[in-house]
C-alpha cells in the first residue's frame, strides 16, 4: 500500500493542462503585454525628450519593472534572437555595457541613426542597462555630443521597444498556443513537457535572484561587493527581487494549484521573503558591507533559498517534474 501512494505521489497532476492554460491566459500573455506598452510609452517619452529626469526617468522604470515581471519566461519568444539579452545584459562582469557606449558617442558612431542598424551592435550597448548608464550614470552626463547622446537615448528606447513588441507578438500569435496545446509538432510533446517548461522558469527566476540579484553584492563577508549590485546606479536593485518574487509567487501557486498543501506552504514562503525584502531598506544593496544592513540581505537570500527547497522538494515531485538544466547552466 505504502509503495502505490508513493508512486500516486510522482504522478504528475491531472489538470496540468488546464494549470498551463490559466498560468498563459493571467500571468504569461498579460505580463509581455505590459511590457510591449510600457516599452512603447518609453520610446514616446524619449521622442519628446531626451533630457535626463522626469518624464523620462519615470517612464524608464515603468518599463523596466515590466521587463523584471516577466525576466523569468527564459524560454521561446524571450530567448528568440538573445531577445532576453538585448534587453538586459547582466551581470556585465568586464564592464562590457560603459565600454561599448563610450566608444559609440566617442565616435558619434551613426549606427545610432535608426533601431534597425542599432540591433547589430554589441548586446552590451543595448536594453535597459545600456539606458541605465545614460540616465543615471554621472560620467555620461556630459560625454561627447550632446545631440549624438540625445540620439543614442532615442534609439536605444525604439530597440527596446522593438525587442519587447516581437516579443509579444510571437506568444500572441502562435506560442501561447504551442504550450497550452502540445503535439509532435510543438517543442513541447505532452502537457507535462510544457509543465516542466514553466516549473524549470520558476526554479530559474529564483536561482537568478538568489545568487545574482543577491549573491553579487553580497559577495564574501570580509569581501562584499556593493558595485556588483543590479541596477544600483538607478537605485532598483531591491526593488528587482520584490518584483521578481510577487512575480514568481504567482506563477508558483498556479503551478501547485492542484495541490493545495503545497501551495499553502509556497504561499507563506513567499510572503515570507516579500516581508523580509521590505525590512531591508537599502535600494541599491550600498550598506552590505554594513554587519546591520548586510545581515537583512543575508536573511532574504535565506528566504528565497527556502523557497526554492520547497519548489524542488514538494512541487516538483507532485508535478511528475524536476528543475533539470536551466537557462543558467551554460552550455
Amino acid at each position: 500500500m505504502r509503495l502505490i501512494l508513493a508512486l500516486v505521489a510522482l504522478l504528475p497532476l491531472p489538470a496540468l493542462a488546464d494549470s498551463t492554460r490559466s498560468i498563459v491566459d493571467e500571468h504569461i500573455l498579460p505580463g509581455f503585454a505590459a511590457l510591449a506598452e510600457t516599452t512603447q510609452t518609453l520610446q514616446n517619452t524619449a521622442a519628446e525628450t531626451c533630457t535626463r529626469g522626469d518624464p523620462l526617468n519615470t517612464a524608464y522604470n515603468a518599463a523596466f519593472d515590466a521587463w523584471i515581471t516577466v525576466s523569468h519566461l527564459r524560454f521561446g519568444p524571450t530567448e528568440q534572437e538573445d531577445r532576453a539579452f538585448a534587453l538586459a545584459f547582466w551581470p556585465d562582469s568586464r564592464g562590457a555595457t560603459p565600454k561599448a557606449l563610450s566608444r559609440l558617442i566617442a565616435n558619434a558612431d551613426p549606427v545610432a541613426e535608426t533601431a534597425d542598424t542599432y540591433a547589430e551592435v554589441s548586446i552590451a550597448a543595448r536594453g535597459f542597462f545600456a539606458l541605465e548608464f545614460l540616465l543615471y550614470d554621472a560620467a555620461f552626463a556630459d560625454q561627447g555630443d550632446a545631440d549624438y547622446r540625445c540620439q543614442l537615448i532615442q534609439t536605444i528606447t525604439a530597440d527596446i521597444a522593438a525587442v519587447s513588441d516581437a516579443m509579444q507578438q510571437d506568444w500572441q500569435n502562435d506560442y501561447a498556443a504551442k504550450l497550452i496545446e502540445p503535439s509532435a509538432d510543438s517543442p513541447y510533446r505532452t502537457p507535462a513537457e510544457a509543465t516542466q517548461e514553466l516549473f524549470k522558469a520558476l526554479n530559474t527566476g529564483l536561482q537568478f535572484t538568489s545568487e545574482n540579484r543577491l549573491g553579487r553584492p553580497l559577495g564574501t563577508f570580509d569581501k562584499p561587493r556593493p558595485n556588483r549590485a543590479e541596477a544600483r546606479r538607478s537605485a532598483r536593485s531591491l526593488r528587482h527581487v520584490e518584483l521578481s518574487l510577487t512575480s514568481l509567487k504567482s506563477l508558483a501557486l498556479a503551478l501547485a494549484a492542484d495541490a493545495p498543501d503545497i501551495q499553502e506552504k509556497l504561499d507563506q514562503r513567499f510572503t515570507k521573503a516579500i516581508d523580509v525584502a521590505a525590512r531591508v531598506d537599502d535600494p541599491s544593496f550600498a550598506g552590505v558591507a554594513d554587519p546591520g544592513t548586510r545581515i537583512k540581505v543575508e536573511a532574504l537570500q535565506s528566504a528565497v533559498e527556502s523557497i526554492r527547497q520547497a519548489v524542488a522538494l514538494d512541487l516538483g515531485p507532485r508535478l511528475g517534474v524536476s528543475v533539470g538544466f536551466n537557462a543558467l547552466d551554460g552550455d
